[in-house]
């Protein structure tokens, strides 16, 4: 997904905010929706979250994508209610070895002018959720962007792309190529084993904390930096500087994991970042 595009998603989730800020809501309904489709490995898995609202992610043995949703609703009145049931929720847009799961609402004009669905004024912008729990086969990759709301992945060997407004987030690293970028919040990356299948990892978080568990015996070229403001805290031992007169501070590491290959890169903009072995207690 561009930058743009993004860009214009984030703007999205703050109208929604603040349009459902002065919304006078008395009516609350829970809704669940599970959809599924048959998906080889191999393929490419596109989703696009709520404005507001968490994704789980869990790769499988199977080939089959299953998509839960809870969706939440809130409106004046039961009858704003069932209007704005039809149109919220999310739909599935299968190509050839692609999958788009892309959440849909009274908050998106351009899906509303296609499936020429109606809806009030005053019902647009009113305060929703959707909470994925998504399964998807184990060899598939990954682009996802989400609003504000957690997010989890584990068990997913694959080219992955991230991009979250704020939330907290835990990736447990099977293997594959990660580059994420968090808005602010907490963020928890664990690689459990040195014999993980990954090529790289380059993970950014604007404004919050990171934790970065590592498996003793990993071979890596790690690199870690805080841009602005906060602290690095190493309780990893096995990392060395790369050059013989390169020195590790509190703001920046160049390092080494035993001998080296491949890359990871940790950034974080104004906050934490915690370095520590798998199974050891965060700092």
């Amino acid at each position: 997904m561009t930058t743009i595009r993004f860009l214009s998603y984030a703007a999205a989730l703050l109208f929604a905010i603040a349009v459902g800020a002065h919304a006078q809501t008395t009516v609350k309904r829970t809704a669940f929706k599970t959809d599924t489709v048959d998906f080889g490995a191999g393929g490419t898995v596109t989703i696009t979250g709520a404005p507001i609202g968490s994704i789980r992610i869990e790769g499988w043995d199977k080939s089959l994508i299953e998509a839960s949703a809870e969706v939440t609703l809130e409106a004046p009145t039961e009858a704003d209610l069932a209007i704005l049931a039809e149109v919220n929720g999310f739909v599935f847009e299968p190509t050839f070895n692609h999958l788009r799961i892309t959440s849909v609402g009274a908050f998106d004009k351009s899906y509303l002018k296609r499936t020429k669905k109606k809806v009030p004024k005053n019902l647009v912008g009113l305060p929703f959720r959707i909470d994925y729990t998504i399964k998807v086969p184990r060899f598939c990759d990954l682009n996802v962007t989400g609003g504000a709301g957690d997010f989890t992945v584990s068990g997913v060997d694959g080219n992955m792309r991230i991009n979250f407004v704020s939330g907290n987030a835990k990736m447990l690293l099977t293997g594959g190529a990660i580059q994420a970028i968090f808005g602010t919040g907490i963020v928890d990356v664990t690689i459990p084993s040195r014999s993980w299948r990954g090529r790289f990892a380059d993970i950014q978080l604007t404004n919050g904390t990171m934790n970065v568990s590592l498996p003793p015996g990993l071979n890596a070229e790690f690199d870690a930096a805080i841009l602005r403001s906060g602290v690095i805290v190493n309780g990893f031992a096995e990392l060395k500087p790369r050059n013989r007169n390169d020195v590790f501070t509190d703001r920046l590491i160049a390092g080494r994991a035993g001998i080296g290959g491949i890359p990871l890169k940790f950034t974080v903009g104004e906050g934490n970042l915690n370095i520590a072995s798998v199974g050891k207690a965060e700092m």
